[in-house]
């Protein structure tokens, strides 16, 4: 009889899962998308001639690879409005996670830069090509193209990051568990069905990834 009726609480809350899902979905592709762009240019800053751009890009990865996400989620939600900056929830946890990402990215991105043979780079210059040219034109699609396996891990990471977005009253699939929880009390079916959830979405990006990084394969 208890069990029936906490079954019928829960598929109550049906609608609310499935808004929880897309949250995640939400925070955690428009994250990684700013990461992916965030990080490439910090890439692009860690191999550059000039060294104001080598020491931001330098100093940038090892401030928040060292930052735990869930601090930096607080300070933009909490601590920015107290400089007189101000974002919502959704917009916080967005560029808390994409910021965070965005060294690890980096580091992806510029070991992929690295395996771009050295004969290429000095061809491209040889022919009258700029640094900025041989990077854009040369060196990054290539390098992109070898760190796709690298870089779905990056994005399975920003769907299980993501769930940290709760703690600063996000809706998503562990906020919207923590609320189910508060008003069914059964923790098991609620947290293990987000465990998979979030399971079953991973596994999904990482089927992504085997797909597209065959595609993409270099061959040399």
């Amino acid at each position: 009889m208890l069990a029936r009726a906490a079954g019928s609480s829960l598929a109550a809350h049906t609608g609310d899962f499935l808004h929880g899902i897309l949250v995640t979905l939400e925070i955690s592709s428009v994250g990684f998308l700013l990461a992916l762009i965030a990080g490439t240019l910090l890439a692009i800053f860690r191999v550059s001639p000039l060294l104001p751009l080598r020491g931001f890009g330098t100093a940038y990865v090892e401030v928040f690879r060292n930052t735990p996400l869930l601090v930096l989620l607080l300070l933009m939600f909490f601590g920015l409005p107290e400089v007189g900056v101000t974002f919502g929830l959704l917009s916080s946890a967005i560029l808390g996670l994409g910021f965070y990402e965005a060294a690890f990215v980096c580091e992806a991105v510029r070991s992929g830069i690295n395996t771009v043979p050295p004969g290429q780079v000095e061809a491209a210059r040889a022919i009258g090509l700029r640094h900025w040219q041989v990077l854009l034109e040369v060196v990054l699609p290539q390098a992109l193209r070898a760190v796709v396996q690298p870089l779905g891990n990056l994005a399975i990471a920003a769907v299980l990051n993501s769930s940290l977005a709760a703690a600063i009253g996000n809706t998503d699939i562990t906020g919207t568990a923590n609320h189910v929880f508060a008003d069914v009390v059964e923790p098991i079916p609620i947290y293990v069905g987000a465990g998979l959830t979030y399971l079953a979405l991973s596994l999904v990006i990482g089927q992504l990834t085997g797909v597209l990084e065959r595609r993409l394969v270099i061959v040399r």
